[in-house]
């Protein structure tokens, strides 16, 4: 009898999550989705290329999408399909503001890494400026757990940690859920999931708010979009093949 009268309510409960989808099964006249030609996968060697529909941040010849955070053109060094970090300038931010978005980037530390814990290859891909995936050699360096590469910094460590040896080209593909403000208060705080080589090292991660050193700052009104930004944290990190896909 417990098991009857249990097992409607937990069934009503769940049912009301379920989202009602408006067109029938198989409806022809349902709208097909749009075609995107998918990029070509990068190797050791060579960067591949973006999607059809996607914004290409780096052409691998020039830093035109970029400019450094005080407003300055980019003065990172552009080599033969990569820029690298130029110890001493500064952050990179785009030109271009973005909210929820598909983002790749590929990145490298220094083959032969200087220092220890957090000093060896640290850089950081902010979204929106502001929330931090962290970038740093965690193949052979210790430090921290939510300090290592893949981790949303100072808030969460990676699922598991899939980093390549320093030197080798590492990549994040992240999808972004900017917060959401209504009435000038936090109405959906930001998510991250996160593919670090492949591998799931983020899924749907609620963010605290903004990334700080040591601390947890709660989050502030902020624009719908707002610039990508690239961490100079005084080590010559390379990034390549960075390009960014809007979601509606």
């Amino acid at each position: 009898m417990r098991i009857r009268y249990f097992l409607p309510i937990a069934l009503t409960a769940f049912a009301a999550t379920v989202p009602v989808i408006k067109w029938k099964t198989g409806d022809r006249s349902r709208p097909l989705p749009a075609m995107v030609t998918p990029g070509e996968p990068s190797t050791e060697q060579h960067a591949g290329t973006a999607p059809s529909d996607a914004v290409q941040l780096f052409n691998g010849k020039d830093l035109s999408g970029w400019q450094q955070r005080n407003g300055k053109p980019a003065a990172w060094t552009v080599g033969d399909g990569y820029f690298e970090v130029k110890l001493g300038t500064g952050d990179l931010v785009t030109k271009q503001a973005f909210g929820d978005c598909q983002l790749h980037v590929e990145w490298a530390t220094p083959a032969h890494p200087h220092g220890t814990d957090q000093e060896p290859g640290n850089s950081g891909v902010y979204l929106q400026s502001l929330y931090e995936i962290q970038v740093l050699e965690s193949n052979r360096n210790k430090t921290y757990a939510d300090g290592q590469a893949g981790a949303i910094y100072c808030q969460y460590p990676p699922l598991v940690n899939p980093a390549r040896p320093p030197g080798e080209w590492q990549t994040y593909d992240i999808i972004f859920h900017a917060p959401r403000f209504a009435d000038r208060k936090l109405a959906e705080p930001a998510t991250v999931t996160l593919l670090f080589n492949g591998v799931l090292a983020q899924d749907h991660t609620v963010l605290t708010g903004p990334t700080d050193y040591m601390h947890r700052p709660p989050y502030k009104v902020t624009p719908a979009k707002l610039p990508l930004l690239l961490q100079d944290h005084g080590q010559p990190v390379r990034y390549r093949n960075i390009w960014i896909r809007e979601l509606q």
